[in-house]
């Protein structure tokens, strides 16, 4: 069991470094996505779904935007990654946005606020 999630983390993390280096490079060339961040992927053990975690500074309708562009390049981002990486399977790429670091931000600014 501890090999399998070792496995999945080795191929997570390649496939993070990949996207971004694909998303950096603007190798993607939908106009809607822009000035994304990888934060982290999650891959299931039978190496089928991968849930790729992106944050972004943008507005509600913005991110949306972005979402439907990375969506949409989902399968030329697969694609890519079958030929840079050498794997078995590639995992079908299911994007959702992280919403960790506005929740972060949220707080600081109620901390702020309390200092004042």
């Amino acid at each position: 069991m501890r090999n399998q999630t070792m496995r999945c983390r080795r191929v997570a993390d390649s496939l993070r470094k990949e996207i971004s280096s694909m998303l950096l490079l603007q190798e993607v060339k939908d106009p809607r996505i822009s000035f994304v961040t990888i934060i982290d992927v999650a891959v299931t053990p039978d190496m089928r779904r991968a849930e790729v975690y992106y944050t972004v500074h943008a507005t509600g309708d913005e991110r949306r935007e972005i979402l439907a562009g990375l969506q949409s390049s989902a399968g030329f981002i697969r694609r890519e990654l079958g030929k840079r990486l050498h794997l078995k399977r590639i995992p079908e790429l299911h994007f959702r946005y992280d919403e960790a670091l506005d929740h972060g931000f949220h707080i600081d600014k109620l901390l702020a606020e309390l200092h004042e």
